[in-house]
């Protein structure tokens, strides 16, 4: 069992915008993952990309760059 940290979640709205995000993350060698909405939130999917807390700045420039639709990203003890 993985121990528990403060990690950024980002939600999506779809399994397709989750997947795209995925796709272009992994290619600008972002470390996260794809894991499924902790349930402290909720999401029109049921996905969420993981990734350090570090990085949420990062996401959100990428996001906006893709022109990519998600619901929201927070800070979560995951």
């Amino acid at each position: 069992m993985r121990p528990k940290m403060l990690q950024c979640i980002v939600t999506f709205h779809s399994t397709t915008e989750a997947m795209r995000f995925e796709q272009s993350a992994k290619e600008a060698g972002y470390g996260g993952r794809i894991i499924p909405v902790p349930r402290e939130l909720t999401a029109g999917c049921g996905l969420a990309w993981k990734d350090e807390v570090s990085e949420k700045e990062a996401l959100e420039r990428m996001l906006a760059d893709l022109k990519l639709g998600y619901e929201r990203i927070v800070e979560l003890i995951v």
